[in-house]
């Protein structure tokens, strides 16, 4: 086959280089030839270093403000922001911090500068003594910011409910708390419960909620005592409080039984079982006519301060 024509190249090396336009600014070469060493990096200019710096804190403190009126919008966020503001009281009651207490941002989750909220609403005319008493509790453990609000579809409540977190105290910033606890009377079948407003259903009934506030001590049972403490929870919710004089009955003896070798209801210490089963015989106004060994025990509870504190609320 002949060979083809040779074309002369239109573009060489040479030609390009004579033809660069002179108008546009040069570009360093951005490709280097391998195994040849990176180009030195320019030193940071020290103003751009400072600049940087204050954009941080500017962000820092725009966070922290997000966080705080998040918290504080809360209460806006939920059905409830419709009660009567005219009826509020505030206290703040704290004790020392116990040298062993549990970190509430390990169980709740960090949220810098923002309080966390947990927010209850209770019929007056059943009160959850047992969520007083543990509130009590966690007030020797750890800064709570208390609050008593009353939703507008609760016509009156009595005076020792509206005062049932104490007399209104010093006040001290909202960020220095480390717990917001706010209780709205209100006309609910049950007891409710919201913790993180935005992320969570509403707890519903005593001992649930019960439940999730005496796991704010951090306190840690082995599978068989769990069970035992739930146990007693669910009997003296659903058979002492709620059951017939029959399952009552069978629940006292059960109780006295248990008494008869432990001096509470689950082992040597107090435990939700104690202030669960404590406050459904409140409740029902069974105390009295309670066997010995329960006469007994709710003696030991009622010389505690927490429980004789709910005890003035039902004079």
């Amino acid at each position: 086959m002949p060979a083809m024509y040779k074309v002369r190249p239109l573009h060489s090396a040479a030609v390009l280089a004579e033809h660069l336009p002179s108008c546009m600014y040069p570009l360093p070469n951005l490709h280097r030839a391998p195994g040849t060493a990176a180009p030195p990096q320019e030193e940071v200019d020290p103003s751009l270093q400072a600049l940087e710096s204050r954009q941080e804190e500017i962000l820092k403190r725009l966070y922290e403000l997000k966080s705080a009126v998040d918290g504080l919008s809360k209460m806006i966020q939920t059905p409830d922001a419709d009660f009567d503001v005219t009826n509020i009281i505030q206290t703040d009651e704290f004790s020392p911090l116990s040298t062993n207490g549990a970190d509430l941002d390990l169980m709740l989750g960090k949220d810098y500068g923002a309080l966390k909220d947990v927010v209850i609403n209770a019929n007056p005319s059943l009160p959850p003594l047992s969520l007083l008493v543990i509130h009590s509790l966690l007030c020797e453990r750890y800064k709570i910011l208390s609050a008593v609000h009353t939703h507008s579809s609760v016509k009156s409540v009595p005076e020792n409910l509206l005062k049932c977190f104490g007399e209104q105290t010093k006040k001290q910033p909202r960020h220095e708390y480390q717990l917001g606890f706010t209780l709205i009377w209100k006309d609910v079948p049950k007891p409710q419960m919201k913790f993180s407003i935005q992320t969570m259903c509403p707890i519903e009934g005593e001992g649930n909620i019960a439940r999730f506030l005496f796991s704010l001590f951090g306190q840690k049972y082995n599978a068989v005592t769990s069970t035992l403490i739930d146990s007693w929870v669910d009997t003296a919710i659903f058979q002492l409080r709620e059951g017939s004089s029959k399952e009552r009955g069978a629940v006292l003896r059960s109780m006295n039984a248990a008494l008869g070798k432990s001096p509470w209801l689950v082992g040597s210490e107090l435990t939700l079982a104690d202030v669960v089963a404590w406050s459904a015989l409140q409740q029902t106004g069974t105390a009295s006519s309670a066997p010995a060994n329960v006469q007994k025990w709710i003696r030991s509870c009622e010389n505690l301060a927490p429980f004789s504190s709910v005890m003035k609320l039902l004079k």
